[in-house]
């Protein structure tokens, strides 16, 4: 007796897109046949995806949960946590988020684990992973820890190449630390995961700016520019070439930082692109808008000309992914700050990023059902060290479904999302929206009603495939 069979949805399978059902059976997909191969009596539920869009559920590879916030008055909170963002992520057709462990503290990363662990295990409604992420100097017992970690279950390292504002000194990692962890994940099968912008750049600008009284946050794409992400992508690429250090470039925002993956993928370097939905589909221009700080993300907003490289690199390859870089707080936390040194990053964008991303690519751009399913789910499944158990419709792989119906045509509105009080999208075009959401076989969204629970997510511990490590293998 099978669980549930999806009856003859457009079913977006590695192999191509096909009228088909697809068999659920425990929390795995057991089959996918002709429609009706398989009798109703056979299946404690079927359900009708006739005219609907069946993809493997989205993953979001770059989030933020309960997350330190720095404010103008030098207070602090914290962003939401995993509770209320996964809740939202099923809801969109996501079912599963990478967040990060960071090393804040000078303590073991067993026990940064530990106590990430506390913010994540009984109290997240998908499943997810994390990201190590490095902060400031490099000790020689944090390397060895690297050793271990690594190859048993966290093979992405994150690292900044820039404090990002003054008052986040500690942050950057200096590239003599960069090295030595660069030589440590090429010998444990790892992947370095960046956020890079060239310091003295960006901090120059910040003096500059504050000096001639040009403060304002609409000035931000002068501080974060194209330029910086230029310098820093050029840099990281040659270190990690010098060591054969598979790269991936986080929340790529600049046509120069496309431009460099390209390069260095033509030369058979192993880099992948990560952008996200707001660097896709706005720019510094809207900064000018009414709280236009909703749009900001580190680095900024930059011209409608990077915008277009990004859009290009989604086509030949050089990105890979789109995240969301998610940020869920209240839109005061998010406009508090104005300056160009205070303003708010990330912003609450992980529940319509499927949706969004459906009519930007397939509706307004004819890309591929094929390739918005690449994007949004199933490139960034490999990449992490998750394929095919994630971000495939296939036998054997987890039974997380996201339906799309296609006949929905709105708008994104405030009222039907379920993370802040303010989106980004509210307003954009949506030409098809998640109808049912499952997760590892059990559905977890049906028709606007949410039946998850806290206890429901799980970590994933990750190894990455030998053909994203020895080369551009995507």
């Amino acid at each position: 007796m099978f669980d549930i069979i999806l009856r003859g949805g457009t079913v977006v399978t590695p192999q191509g897109v096909a009228i088909q059902d697809v068999v659920l059976k425990g929390e795995l997909i057991e089959a996918i046949t002709n429609p009706n191969a398989i009798p109703n009596e056979q299946a404690k539920r079927c359900v009708d995806t006739s005219g609907k869009i069946v993809i493997p559920g989205g993953i979001d590879p770059h989030v933020h949960c309960k997350w330190h916030m720095p404010m103008p008055d030098g207070s602090s909170t914290y962003s939401a946590g995993p509770e209320v963002v996964s809740k939202a992520a099923l809801y969109g057709g996501t079912t599963t988020l990478l967040d990060f462990a960071a090393r804040t503290e000078d303590i073991p990363l067993k026990d940064v684990i530990r106590r990430r662990d506390e913010d994540w295990v009984d109290n997240c409604y998908c499943d997810y992973a994390y990201h190590l992420m490095l902060l400031g100097d490099i000790e020689p017992p944090v390397l060895q820890e690297l050793e271990e970690l690594i190859p048993n279950g966290y093979p992405t390292v994150k690292i900044f190449t820039t404090n990002i504002t003054p008052s986040r000194a500690g942050r950057m990692v200096h590239f003599g630390d960069i090295w030595e962890v660069f030589k440590i994940i090429t010998r444990t099968k790892g992947l370095g995961v960046i956020h890079a912008e060239d310091n003295d750049l960006v901090m120059h600008m910040y003096e500059k700016l504050i000096r001639e009284g040009r403060v304002s946050f609409h000035n931000l794409a002068e501080v974060h520019s194209a330029l910086s992400e230029d310098l820093s992508f050029r840099r990281v690429i040659r270190l990690a070439e010098s060591e054969n250090t598979p790269l991936y470039m986080m929340h790529v925002s600049a046509g120069t930082g496309v431009q460099a993956i390209r390069e260095a993928r033509a030369k058979g370097q192993a880099i992948y692109g990560e952008t996200l939905h707001q660097y896709m589909l706005y720019n510094s221009n809207d900064y000018k808008r009414a709280n236009g700080q909703i749009y900001h993300t580190y680095p900024s907003l930059k011209s409608p000309a990077d915008q277009a490289e990004l859009w290009q690199g989604t086509l030949d390859g050089s990105i890979n992914s789109v995240a969301t870089d998610e940020i869920c707080c209240s839109l005061q936390l998010k406009t508090v700050g104005d300056r160009i040194d205070d303003t708010t990053g990330g912003n609450a964008g992980v529940e319509p990023r499927l949706s969004v991303m459906y009519h930007e690519m397939v509706t307004q751009r004819a890309y591929s059902l094929e390739r918005f399913v690449d994007l949004c789910s199933a490139n960034a499944a490999k990449i992490m060290g998750m394929y095919p158990r994630k971000g495939a419709i296939a036998v054997g792989s987890d039974a997380d479904i996201a339906v799309l119906d296609p006949t929905i045509k709105k708008t994104v509105r405030l009222e039907d999302l379920h993370e802040a009080d303010y989106s980004p999208w509210e307003g954009h075009d949506i030409t098809a929206w998640p109808v049912m959401t499952v997760l590892r076989g059990k559905i977890v969204v049906e028709n606007g009603e949410f039946y998850g629970d806290l206890s429901d997510g799980r970590y994933l511990e990750r190894s990455i495939n030998e053909n994203i490590l020895g080369g551009p293998g995507l």
